[in-house]
């Protein structure tokens, strides 16, 4: 039979039973003889019968597909953000899925589109803003949702991220335990905060009630991706803090650049100044010293969304916020 593909109807002419028998053995919906359920096994196996894909999703009316809506915008730091799908592509293939990555910047239009297609089950986006223009719309899909990122209003939505508010806090408690008493926050681009980006504003928000909890004095400064940019930003800080002793970096792609003006300008670390990133644990340890860093965990998010929105699909309650709590390790550089 290798060669062409094989049809129900030759597996249950091979068996001797009706093609309605062999459908029910295999899709499990009605309760078939140990005996009956063998000799149909047994034929597929000697047929090589695989069931066609197209027919199980009509039969379903399910595609086996998710979408993850991952915009490409300016300010974005690629190699993370592919950590991130990388993980919701090995959670959905757990769950037999296959994923669908949509990059436009194409807003409720492009949702809207992928909705009507009726390629994917679900959706999981990205890159959430805090009045983000999706929103609105996937209130209204029949489509279940998941977020990866908190708009500023969640009700009636499915989202999972890292707690930020708490993990710019953490830095700054970390450094306050040091003894350090000024202290600045370099963050993401100029772009993303402009943008609204729920992640980089609640990084800032903890960070800068944090400082003002521990009566310290403290200056969050977004901070480009090239190195002239940023060792511009270090320059002026150093020039205007002299008291500066610690940073924290909530940047992943101006990591290096940070640590290289800090030592083009004299300073060492952590001798003169102490750094803490937000970021992941493999960028923290390439670093030179390997930075004291509070983990992005981009798989456990992926892995958490997956599992959200296939619960949403079995018609399981699932709870409307998630928040991983964050964990610093301590390296070399505080």
């Amino acid at each position: 039979m290798s060669g062409r593909t094989v049809t129900i109807a030759e597996v249950a002419r091979h068996a001797g039973v009706a093609v309605s028998t062999v459908s029910y053995v295999l899709s499990g919906k009605r309760s078939i003889s140990a005996d009956t359920r063998r000799r149909v096994l047994d034929s597929v196996r000697a047929l090589g019968y695989h069931p066609n894909a197209g027919a199980r999703a009509l039969a379903s009316r399910r595609a086996n597909v998710i979408a993850l809506v991952l915009p490409l915008r300016a300010g974005m730091h690629v190699p993370v953000l592919m950590q991130f799908a990388t993980s919701v592509v090995t959670a959905a293939r757990d769950y037999d899925h296959d994923v669908l990555l949509l990059t436009a910047d194409e807003g409720a239009e492009g949702l809207r589109r992928a909705a009507a297609s009726a390629l994917a089950d679900g959706l999981v986006l990205m890159d959430v803003e805090l009045h983000d223009s999706r929103v609105p719309l996937l209130r209204e899909l029949a489509e279940p949702s998941v977020l990866i990122g908190f708009p500023a209003d969640a009700a009636g939505l499915t989202c999972v991220d890292l707690d930020f508010h708490r993990a710019g806090a953490l830095c700054v408690e970390h450094l306050a335990e040091r003894g350090h008493r000024e202290v600045a926050l370099l963050g993401a681009p100029s772009v993303v905060y402009e943008r609204g980006t729920g992640f980089a504003r609640r990084t800032r928000e903890g960070f800068t009630e944090a400082v003002a909890r521990h009566g310290m004095t403290g200056t969050a400064l977004p901070c480009e991706e090239g190195f002239g940019e940023a060792a511009e930003t270090v320059r002026r800080l150093l020039e205007t803090r002299p008291g500066l002793s610690a940073l924290v970096v909530h940047n992943e792609a101006a990591v290096g650049h940070v640590l290289g003006a800090l030592r083009q300008y004299g300073r060492r670390v952590p001798e003169d100044v102490a750094v803490v990133a937000i970021c992941p644990d493999d960028v923290a340890e390439r670093a030179g010293p390997a930075l004291t860093s509070v983990l992005v965990p981009a798989e456990e998010v992926g892995r958490e969304a997956v599992r959200l929105l296939m619960a949403k699909l079995e018609g399981a309650a699932v709870p409307d916020t998630t928040l991983l709590a964050p964990r610093l390790t301590v390296r070399g550089s505080t």
